[in-house]
């Protein structure tokens, strides 16, 4: 019953969607099709609760590369790059800004994440030309499947699989599969499948048993 109750309100999601799908096509042959994807977020971005969720989901399927039919996008997150990935049951929290990035199966992504479209959405060579005004070199950034992103890191680097990024961290280096990682920039504080230090001490002082 309630899986039938899902498909049903997924199936009316992507009905709902569909002239904004149709209105980004058109608007994407004219100005790109990330430009057209950052307005039509910021729109969808502000629908609240359950309904949003679905109706975000069922509007980035059909936009995305591909977003998977079992993620969840919360209030406030704005994607601008159509070339972004969403893996299966996904989370991305409230007020993320998301461009080139691609968010592995069972990542989690808390509140205020930002995952620019690489290191160098904007050149700052030339000093006789405005920042602004400088080329551009995009490049997609992974987020491992299984990995934790805490709130407002800035990851412009891949992570790795089933890894740990502290809140407030900047991610300017990749960093490898099953770590914990965080700081500005971000270091690799240890590995997951290392005994915490503050375990060691206490099993060295007989302490817990």
């Amino acid at each position: 019953m309630r899986e039938a109750i899902k498909a049903t309100a997924h199936a009316l999601a992507v009905l709902a969607v569909t002239p904004s799908v149709i209105s980004w096509r058109l608007r994407a042959r004219l100005m790109g099709a990330d430009r057209a994807l950052e307005g039509s977020t910021q729109a969808w971005a502000l629908v609240p609760g359950l309904i949003g969720q679905y109706l975000r989901r069922a509007f980035l399927s059909r936009t995305l590369q591909s977003c998977a039919s079992t993620a969840t996008i919360e209030f406030g997150t704005i994607f601008s790059s159509a070339s972004a990935t969403i893996g299966d049951r996904a989370y991305i929290g409230p007020r993320c800004h998301l461009g080139w990035a691609q968010i592995g199966d069972n990542a989690l992504l808390a509140a205020g994440v930002h995952v620019p479209s690489g290191a160098n959405t904007h050149g700052i060579d030339d000093l006789t030309i405005a920042i602004r005004d400088q080329p551009t070199t995009k490049a997609p950034v992974r987020i491992g499947n299984g990995s934790w992103i805490g709130s407002a890191a800035v990851v412009m680097a891949d992570v790795g699989r089933d890894t740990v990024i502290a809140a407030g961290a900047v991610v300017t280096r990749p960093i490898p599969d099953l770590t914990i990682a965080g700081g500005v920039p971000a270091r690799v504080i240890r590995r997951r499948d290392e005994e915490p230090p503050l375990a060691l001490i206490h099993r060295s002082l007989g302490v817990g048993g």
